[in-house]
């Protein structure tokens, strides 16, 4: 069997992470037909198949999972190594993995989080895919649920509530909605249009961000947060809470790395930042007028 480079295993990992050539392409800057040619390649050089292919995708085989879990690993380790060097010359990162709203609070807060005395760095992805920490993808992460993996650990920060916002004064017979499209629909909150109002959305986005702007605009209503419409001085709520949507949020960490200096400097603030909009998350301060 001939080794196999690096690169091609990093084209592996785009492939299986996204789910396809088309995303692995958009990722890597190749061609779709180089990506899987470079596949086909891979397969043919560690004799083992990797992927059952279909018009719907690329599904990783047993042997492709194995190769992923091997490769996570690896990485994780990579970035363990790369942590430590960082640290022995003062300059860390802390990458941190948000939803669209809390990343929002973050930025807005941002003086909060890092203040100018601090060594690290932060870097912040946002999305509203679950953040990713067992291989150590991210340092600290917001979930809404309470992780399984035996390697995390967690923080209760609170509950986070969700309405239906329509700009203020704006008639509350208006019936047309804006929504995250549905194939970006991931979170609970973003699929609730889709499944009690398809009927009345005249508008779709690929991002929770601009859903309050649209609102704003008069364009009809949305669910949203609690804390994200209560907060803004142009929406107010339709109706009550949408009970259905509450949950609990956690900030997570990696169990061996929650102990670094600069992890657990950002992971205090964070904590200390969202607990003081406990009230506004859990939608008790329903207006600001």
């Amino acid at each position: 069997m001939k080794n196999a480079n690096w690169d091609s295993y990093q084209l592996f990992l785009q492939v299986a992470r996204l789910g396809g050539l088309t995303g692995a392409s958009n990722a890597s800057g190749l061609s779709p037909a180089t990506v899987g040619r470079r596949m086909l390649d891979l397969e043919q050089e560690i004799g083992r198949a990797l992927f059952s292919r279909s018009q719907t995708g690329y599904r990783l085989t047993q042997d492709g999972q194995g190769l992923l879990d091997h490769l996570q690993e690896m990485e994780a380790a990579a970035r363990k190594v790369e942590a430590w060097r960082q640290s022995g010359e003062g300059g860390a990162t802390v990458r941190v993995a948000a939803g669209t709203w809390v990343a929002w609070l973050l930025t807005e807060n941002f003086a909060a989080i890092r203040t100018p005395g601090d060594a690290f760095t932060i870097s912040l992805t946002i999305g509203e895919a679950r953040a990713s920490l067992a291989y150590r993808e991210s340092d600290i992460g917001i979930r809404a649920f309470e992780p399984e993996e035996a390697n995390l650990a967690a923080r209760l920060l609170g509950e986070v509530a969700y309405a239906v916002y329509i700009r203020r004064n704006a008639a509350e017979t208006d019936e047309r909605w804006i929504a995250v499209a549905e194939e970006e629909a991931i979170s609970a909150y973003l699929r609730w249009p889709h499944a009690n109002a398809a009927a009345g959305i005249v508008a779709t986005v690929n991002r929770p961000r601009s859903l309050p702007d649209l609102v704003r605009a008069g364009a009809g209503k949305a669910v949203l947060p609690c804390f994200v419409g209560d907060l803004h001085p142009e929406l107010q709520r339709q109706g009550g809470e949408l009970p259905e949507l509450r949950h609990r949020q956690w900030i997570v960490m990696n169990a061996e790395d929650r102990h670094r200096p600069e992890i657990r400097t950002v992971a205090d603030r964070m904590t200390k930042l969202i607990r003081s909009y406990a009230d506004l998350f859990a939608g008790k301060r329903p207006s600001r007028a």
